[in-house]
């Protein structure tokens, strides 16, 4: 019996003898760099007998994001995309779910690594740190820089109470916060601890600082925009570390000049690598270009899941973090238990 066939999509920076094992089970094929034409051509004929594919962010810069268009050209057999990277929005959900294919994506192995990014921009941006560091440079000293604030006591909202909200929260206790928290469903009692869950109103209203931590889609695009600025209170300090797309990057700047909004700790935007000059020009954005993973031990757990993902689709038909848009699907099998 002829061995099945797995895809490697871009490159691996620190699995590559973990990839290579799986050629006792797999036969494996790559498409490490590329153009997108090149990969929808291959997807016709090298790659027209792939069961399992392993993609990242990434890789969207070879073939492009998995929208409509690329998603009807992938092969009948295929049954797996394992997705490196927390959001999945480059690919088009609906799609895959209309052909029936399984994705997975890495929610735990980047936990802890986002949601220390998320405090060092709340940090940062309660200290409007950007003023000082600035002007340590420029042979300034401090720079005139005003008189920032401290954490505790503070309430701070979380907008999406998943695993890098909950791993937010945790260590925002330690630094005296309160937390609230707003989700699509309530959490149980054991994941929710003395968090307090309001409405998305009450979230708005009662947070001294606003965390992003949900994925985008179409429901989710600009959820906080000029009205929902507006329902804060006077001041607020808002922090994403997970989509840009969540929020009106140009109403934001207006909230943020007008001092509706106080500050803004930022580690993505809504058109990557391009950030509103508003953004830029201002004392009181603490920005960071997208590195919320970007540790060697974080890199390296998001490699491994993929791969474990990969092997676990290909040998029981399960994934082990299926995303939530196929969760109960009648055709998505029982995700095996979480790491």
């Amino acid at each position: 019996m002829s061995k099945p066939t797995v895809l490697l999509i871009g490159d691996l920076v620190h699995t590559n003898k973990e990839w290579e094992s799986l050629s006792s089970k797999y036969r494996l094929k790559e498409f490490r760099e590329g153009t997108r034409e090149e990969f929808l051509s291959k997807l016709k004929s090298d790659f027209s007998d792939v069961v399992g594919l392993y993609r990242s962010n990434t890789s969207t810069s070879a073939t492009g994001p998995f929208d409509q268009e690329l998603v009807s050209q992938l092969p009948k057999p295929l049954k797996f995309i394992c997705h490196n990277g927390a959001g999945y929005d480059n690919i088009d959900v609906e799609a895959v779910n209309d052909r029936q294919i399984s994705v997975s994506s890495t929610p735990v192995a980047v936990d802890n690594a986002t949601a220390d990014v998320g405090i060092f921009l709340m940090l940062g941006a309660l200290r409007q740190a950007h003023i000082p560091y600035t002007a340590l440079h420029e042979g300034k000293w401090r720079g005139g820089a005003p008189l920032g604030h401290d954490p505790k006591d503070k309430v701070l909202g979380v907008l999406g109470m998943g695993g890098i909200g909950r791993a937010l929260a945790h260590r925002a206790r330690a630094f005296g916060c309160k937390i609230i928290y707003h989700n699509r469903s309530r959490l149980s009692p054991e994941l929710e601890g003395d968090a307090k869950y309001v409405s998305f109103d009450e979230l708005l209203a009662q947070s001294d600082i606003l965390s992003l931590n949900l994925s985008l889609s179409p429901k989710t695009k600009h959820i906080i925009s000029a009205p929902q600025l507006a329902k804060c209170k006077k001041g607020v300090v808002i922090v994403n570390t997970a989509r840009g797309g969540l929020i009106n990057e140009a109403e934001l700047v207006e909230a943020l000049e007008s001092g509706q909004v106080g500050a803004v700790g930022l580690d993505v935007f809504e058109e990557e690598p391009k950030i509103h000059p508003g953004l830029v020009k201002n004392d009181r954005a603490f920005l960071m270009p997208h590195m919320g993973t970007w540790t060697v031990e974080t890199q390296r757990d998001m490699e491994l899941l993929v791969l474990k993902n990969l092997e676990t689709g290909m040998d029981s038909g399960k994934l082990i973090t299926r995303i939530a848009e196929q969760k109960g699907l009648p055709w998505a099998k029982d995700d095996t238990s979480k790491l």
